[in-house]
């Protein structure tokens, strides 16, 4: 039987989409297979954030190009997007899909192959993802995802729902939201569509675990949306929030329109709402014209705040977009200042895992190994378990006993 596997590059859109192309493959008979190596179809879904990005699609490509020659490649993605033409001509590459064909993508694929008849579905991931909102609408000075997702549009609610209520039946105890810009979805809808009644409509799908919201967009995490997150008995304590910097200028620099207190408020009010919520942030460092006064306003700010961890990105060029022009900060410079976060970020995530232990969380079972198993849980913190006899995607009570280091290790509670 014809096998395929599926290698997605950056966001959780990207791997949303996936997950949703492993089900419908699957459903008409094709085999799905980790191993990429082994492959009959290997389907790419690419990024092109950073330089970073796309060196490690490169890499990839040539990597599949010597180790599995034969098989039948397609792309697909952002970064395919901005060299459509170079990779329509490459003869290492079966088809090239553009953004706006991924919808029918497999479709597409089964139509070359011949439609097979229906079949079961094995689970993917242990979590499901759900794309609800792709595009965005603003032209921060960084960032070249307008220009290759194009302009924000929402998904149908109704189809959403039908996902949400097929995923729970097929045993999915946690299915994670997201978007482009999440927060934008239903603002190209009627007044009615919204993430807040949306999330107010899957409250009532019996059976449903837990929602997982992927980055949210302080701009438009408004308060009625912080009542209906933190209040929600479905919606995971755990607000990923995409803060970019901590200096108004910088901030002004990037478009971003918003003021470093605006975050502060924020952020406060998320804690003082869900006080054991796990807080991220998404944060750029080297930005053009980036001062140390400007880093040292970053740190200040991530310090003081009660963010729990954060993702620190190096600001990488990105042709076409007005930052690339601007004079750039040194590569040692962004090095050095990167790191800086990320051990800042260590020390934050290690202190709030220390206050978690002796406490009993909800979780699921994400990964389970030889007996022993990894749980995330609600609030987003990976926690070791050995022994265990639940198996993956189940929905589980862990009491943490131990948190050293990037190590948290607990005990399921029957």
């Amino acid at each position: 039987m014809t096998s395929f596997s599926i290698q997605s590059f950056g966001c959780r859109v990207n791997q949303a989409e996936a997950f949703e192309w492993a089900d419908t493959l699957q459903s008409h008979g094709l085999v799905y297979r980790s191993d990429s190596w082994r492959s009959d179809i290997v389907l790419v879904n690419t990024c092109t954030l950073t330089s970073r990005a796309d060196r490690d699609v490169r890499h990839f490509l040539n990597k599949i190009g010597r180790k599995n020659p034969e098989a039948r490649v397609i792309l697909t993605g952002c970064y395919s997007e901005r060299f459509l033409d170079d990779f329509q001509k490459n003869p290492r590459v079966w088809q090239v899909f553009r953004n706006d064909e991924k919808e029918n993508l497999p479709y597409r694929i089964l139509a070359e192959l011949g439609f097979r008849a229906e079949t079961a579905i094995k689970p993917f991931r242990s979590r499901a993802l759900i794309k609800i909102q792709d595009g965005c609408d603003f032209r921060c000075s960084f960032c070249i995802i307008p220009a290759v997702r194009g302009k924000s549009v929402s998904l149908p609610e109704e189809k959403i729902m039908e996902q949400v209520r097929n995923y729970t039946k097929q045993g999915y105890r946690e299915i994670v939201l997201t978007g482009i810009h999440l927060c934008s979805y239903g603002t190209d809808r009627p007044e009615e569509d919204s993430l807040v009644s949306l999330l107010q409509r899957m409250e009532k799908i019996e059976g449903l675990g837990r929602i997982r919201l992927s980055s949210l967009d302080p701009r438009f995490l408004n308060r009625k949306l912080r009542d209906v997150i933190t209040h929600s008995p479905i919606v995971c304590p755990h607000f990923h929030i995409s803060l970019q910097h901590g200096s108004e200028d910088i901030l002004r620099r990037m478009g971003r329109k918003i003021k470093v207190e605006d975050y502060r408020l924020i952020l406060d009010d998320l804690r003082q709402k869900s006080p054991y919520a796990a807080l991220g942030a998404d944060l750029i460092v080297g930005f053009p014209g980036e001062t140390e006064n400007d880093f040292e306003s970053l740190v200040g700010f991530v310090e003081k705040s009660p963010l729990t961890y954060f993702h620190v990105f190096t600001y990488s060029q990105r042709p076409g977009t007005p930052a690339a022009r601007w004079k750039q900060v040194g590569e040692r410079t962004k090095k050095e200042r990167a790191a800086r976060l990320r051990e800042l970020s260590e020390r934050k995530s290690g202190q709030f895992r220390k206050g978690m232990v002796g406490g009993v969380w909800e979780g699921i079972i994400i990964k389970k190994k030889e007996g022993t198993a990894q749980i995330l849980t609600s609030n987003y913190v990976s926690v070791h378990v050995s022994p265990c006899v639940a198996v993956e995607r189940e929905r589980v009570q862990v009491k943490i006993t131990q948190s050293e280091g990037i190590k948290t290790r607990g005990q399921i509670i029957d």
